[in-house]
């Protein structure tokens, strides 16, 4: 198994004391295996995604990446395991402004010591890219950006991707495009997706789905 979230519960300050956000998840990815996972604004998804790429640490329960619990790795052995292991997709793209297309696509894979020169001409092509490499961020289209961050992600060819409402910027025939290009690049890699997504649409397009409702895996 490759992810693994055990029984895991999260909440955070208000102002009538800790208000849970996570009450008690599990679920678990299999190495190929994509996941979708879907829930009303609220329910708790971004906070999971979270914890399965080590941002933050539950308040109990387990999150294991190869069998490894991250929250015995301390914030070091979590961000070594994010430049090696796993790769976020964000909503926002967080691309780096100062860094052209080219320098930004090979970002994680440099960090990770891990740089590729023909996978990233391959992904650069596949992604509709090869243009555009001397640009700066601020000079792409929405849809342009993200195909980046998905770059990025995949360079490094990560052995978990995790994309939070990846399309969520983007018009619904655009989100299809930069979906099939995703979910095309993550199959080449082998890796496993868990994905965050409001729309039952692309939902259905991952192998299995889980939703989640006020904390909880609805049944």
């Amino acid at each position: 198994m490759l992810l693994e979230l055990d029984d895991i519960h999260k909440s955070y300050p208000g102002d009538a004391g800790p208000a849970p956000v996570l009450r008690g998840v599990s679920l678990s990815l299999e190495a190929g295996q994509t996941l979708a996972l879907t829930g009303e604004s609220g329910s708790g998804k971004s906070t999971l995604l979270h914890m399965a790429a080590g941002l933050e640490v539950p308040d109990r329960g387990r999150v294991l990446i190869g069998g490894t619990d991250i929250a015995s790795l301390g914030d070091l052995g979590r961000a070594e395991m994010r430049r090696t292991r796993l790769s976020v997709i964000f909503q926002q793209f967080n691309l780096i402004p100062s860094l052209d297309v080219a320098a930004n696509l090979a970002f994680q894979a440099r960090l990770a010591g891990r740089e590729d020169h023909a996978w990233q001409t391959q992904v650069t092509r596949r992604l509709g890219l090869d243009e555009h490499t001397a640009k700066y961020p601020e000079q792409l289209s929405g849809g342009q950006q993200q195909r980046v961050a998905i770059g990025r992600a995949l360079a490094v060819r990560p052995d978990l991707v995790l994309a939070d409402e990846p399309t969520g910027n983007l018009d619904e025939a655009l989100g299809d495009e930069v979906i099939t290009l995703m979910l095309d690049l993550v199959a080449e890699t082998g890796a496993s997706l868990l994905m965050v997504t409001h729309s039952d649409r692309l939902a259905g397009r991952l192998g299995s789905r889980l939703h989640l409702s006020r904390g909880q895996i609805a049944a």
